[in-house]
């Protein structure tokens, strides 16, 4: 089954790139739910729903031009997919471009994503994932 979770978190991060944002709500549970990055502004906060999570995973259109995902790599961890990924950023009006190594924990419950967690550091995403790098 793991193999497959990593097959529908691969196939999300295309939808999200091909801006087919429905793909992506249909492999949500319907109580997701999306802590604040670790390491990032919004840790602490908790964001619940499908709806709620799929329009926080959308960049802030008035924050930012373009944000894009290279996907580095997946790893497999039972019922979780941890995505390592390489995150591109340009800013509205200043154009400043950041870039981060960001990774994504995915925790599945059958087919479905029950829980995202993001974090602002891979190896701390290995870690709470129980894997190394």
């Amino acid at each position: 089954m793991s193999q497959e979770n990593v097959e529908i978190v691969r196939q999300a991060f295309d939808a999200f790139a091909d801006g087919r944002v429905n793909d992506v709500i249909d492999v949500l549970d319907a109580d997701v739910d999306m802590p604040g990055a670790v390491g990032g502004l919004e840790e602490g906060q908790v964001t619940r729903g499908r709806e709620a999570v799929a329009r926080a995973l959308l960049p802030d259109s008035s924050v930012w031009a373009t944000r894009r995902y290279e996907v580095q790599r997946f790893v497999d961890a039972d019922d979780r997919v941890v995505a390592l990924v390489h995150e591109h950023r340009r800013g509205r009006g200043s154009d400043i471009e950041i870039e981060a190594e960001i990774a994504l924990i995915y925790t599945f419950k059958g087919s479905k994503v029950v829980r995202i967690e993001p974090y602002m550091r891979q190896s701390e995403a290995l870690e709470a994932a129980g894997l190394s790098e």
